[in-house]
């Protein structure tokens, strides 16, 4: 995945980030808004695995979905919470048997109920170390696929299998368990050793800080792609809960601005407005594209694509 300054590309290469429900009858809807993300051609969707690998299962379904129902990547996000060498190995054999090829490979947070300052359970420390494991993992695999040839009884055509990418997590103001400023550069540095193809970013509220994340990311050495995070934030009431689970400083114009809407239909248009905007900065900047955060919910990402210039309408309304 090379990196490219999109604006000057011309086309804003954009993914999404779904979650699995915690109940089967949210499904359908869920569906619903895979098929009309997948409308739009998306680089990749990425479904998250749940804290503690609370919904590791349901993830494998959504994924399975999502490649057998559209033509985009999907992208399995796997953490290591929790997990043994044998059961991390065993997970990652299960989405690649599934044809998922792409992972983020993620530390994670620690299980309900342990305290952020107890060491993490499990024999993977490390995303780094995540990463060279799913790498092995592949590497054990046969080295090509075989399909058969119409006509030609007990011939095959022999083709080399796809290479895992794996992506990782970057965080532009700092990991919020970095013991030094530059720890998480460090880390970054580590999974890109590790074979790392692609960083996105945790999320951030000024482009500025992504920008210069990125700048300092450069100097210390990171080469891979760099993807911003944008999360729309379109109520009052989700922001301290996104503040809460990200370790982000609260953004005060962004926060004014939602306080001093009474409807939820102006706080949405805010938060849209908000992130369409730095979308469009980070991209001005540089960034080789944007990952929206979209809560599950395809009108708000679509909307700020749209805002942003970066939906093509065109593309949009092609069926």
């Amino acid at each position: 995945m090379p990196e490219e300054n999109a604006s000057s590309a011309g086309v804003v290469p954009f993914s999404f980030e779904l979650y699995p429900p915690r109940s089967t009858d949210r499904l359908p809807q869920l569906h619903e808004t895979i098929r009309r993300l997948a409308e739009v051609a998306p680089r990749f969707i990425s479904v998250t695995y749940g804290a503690g690998g609370s919904t590791g299962g349901r993830s494998l379904e959504v994924l399975r979905h999502i490649r057998a129902t559209t033509a985009v990547e999907p992208l399995a996000h796997l953490t290591c919470v929790g997990n043994t060498y044998a059961g991390a190995a065993a997970l990652i054999r299960e989405f690649l048997d599934a044809g998922i090829t792409s992972f983020l490979a993620l530390r994670g947070d620690p299980p309900a109920g342990v305290d952020e300052d107890e060491p993490f359970l499990g024999d993977l420390e490390s995303a780094a170390q995540l990463v060279q494991l799913i790498d092995r993992v592949q590497a054990e695999r046969a080295p090509y696929t075989e399909a058969s040839i119409p006509g030609l009884p007990g011939a095959a055509r022999v083709e080399p299998r796809r290479h895992v990418q794996v992506a990782v997590a970057a965080f532009p103001n700092g990991h919020p368990r970095s013991r030094h400023s530059s720890e998480h550069l460090d880390a970054l540095l580590a999974k890109q050793a590790a074979g790392a193809t692609l960083a996105i970013t945790q999320l951030f509220f000024h482009a500025d800080v992504y920008l210069a994340f990125v700048d300092r990311a450069r100097a210390a050495g990171v080469t891979i792609p760099i993807l911003p995070g944008i999360m729309p934030i379109t109520s009052r009431a989700r922001l301290p809960r996104v503040l809460e689970l990200t370790g982000e400083s609260l953004p005060a114009e962004l926060a004014v601005a939602l306080d001093v809407e009474p409807t939820p239909e102006g706080q949405r248009e805010v938060g849209i407005a908000h992130a369409a905007r730095l979308a469009r900065d980070v991209v001005a900047g540089g960034a080789p594209g944007v990952h929206l955060y979209a809560f599950n919910n395809h009108d708000t990402v679509l909307a700020t694509l749209r805002e942003a210039g970066i939906l093509i309408p065109q593309k949009e309304n092609a069926r």
